[in-house]
C-alpha cells in the first residue's frame, strides 16, 4: 500500500518530502506533481526500480524517458551540451520543456534510447518536486503518470491514488498541475551542426 504525503504546493513540508527521498533511496517508484502533469519518478542507478516503473507505465525500453534535474549544473553530467544548445536551454528551464540531447556515458544505457543514445532532460518548475530533488541529491528517471490504453495524463491525486496505491509505494499529493502537454525540443540536430531543433507534444 502505497504512502500518501499531502504537502503545501507553495510551501511543501520538508519533513514529508524526506520520507518520499528515503523511499526513492531504497528503490522505490513515487508519483509526484510536475508543472505539467503528474509523473512517476525513480533512482536513476536503480535497475529495478526502472525495470518496475516502465512495467507500472506499461512502455518498453525505446519509450524515452526523462531525467529532471534540480538546474542546468547537473546538465552537464548526463549530456554533451555546445554553447548554443546552453542558451536554449537557459530560455527553457524552470519550465515545461524536455529537451532532447546526446546522452553521456553517465546515463545507463538501459535508460538512454537505445537507438539514438540520447536522454531527455528537463529542469521543473515546481516547488515540492524541486525540494524533493534537493532532498534526493541527484537527479530523477520520470516518465508522465498516463494510464495504458488510454491518451491523458492523471492530474487527481485521489484518482492516482484509488488506481496506483498497489503499484506505486508514495504518492505526493500537492493538488491539481497544470494539465498542459510538456514541449519537447530535440536538441541533438544542433550538436551535430544541424539546424533548428524539431518540436513536438510528449507523453
Amino acid at each position: 500500500m502505497a504512502q500518501y504525503f499531502e504537502v503545501h504546493p507553495d510551501n511543501p513540508q520538508p519533513r514529508l518530502l524526506k520520507q518520499a527521498a528515503a523511499l526513492l533511496q531504497k528503490g522505490g517508484v513515487v508519483a509526484v506533481p510536475t508543472d505539467s502533469s503528474y509523473a512517476l519518478v525513480c533512482h536513476l542507478d536503480d535497475k529495478d526500480a526502472v525495470d518496475r516503473l516502465r512495467r507500472i507505465r506499461q512502455v518498453d525500453d525505446k519509450h524515452h524517458l526523462t531525467l529532471l534535474c534540480r538546474d542546468l549544473s547537473e546538465l552537464a553530467n548526463y549530456a554533451r551540451v555546445d554553447n548554443r544548445q546552453y542558451r536554449l536551454l537557459k530560455l527553457g528551464t524552470p519550465g515545461p520543456y524536455t529537451f532532447i540531447l546526446e546522452a553521456t556515458k553517465e546515463v545507463p544505457r538501459r535508460v538512454s534510447h537505445p537507438s539514438r543514445k540520447t536522454i531527455g532532460l528537463r529542469v521543473p518548475d515546481r516547488k515540492g518536486l524541486q525540494l524533493l530533488l534537493e532532498l534526493h541529491g541527484a537527479p530523477l528517471l520520470a516518465t508522465t503518470l498516463i494510464p495504458a490504453g488510454e491518451t491523458a495524463p492523471l492530474n487527481d491525486p485521489q484518482e492516482i491514488r484509488e488506481r496506483y496505491e498497489k503499484l506505486v509505494d508514495a504518492i505526493v499529493d500537492a493538488g491539481a498541475c497544470p494539465l498542459e502537454p510538456t514541449t519537447v525540443i530535440d536538441l541533438t540536430p544542433m550538436g551535430m551542426g544541424g539546424g533548428n531543433p524539431n518540436r513536438g507534444a510528449r507523453r
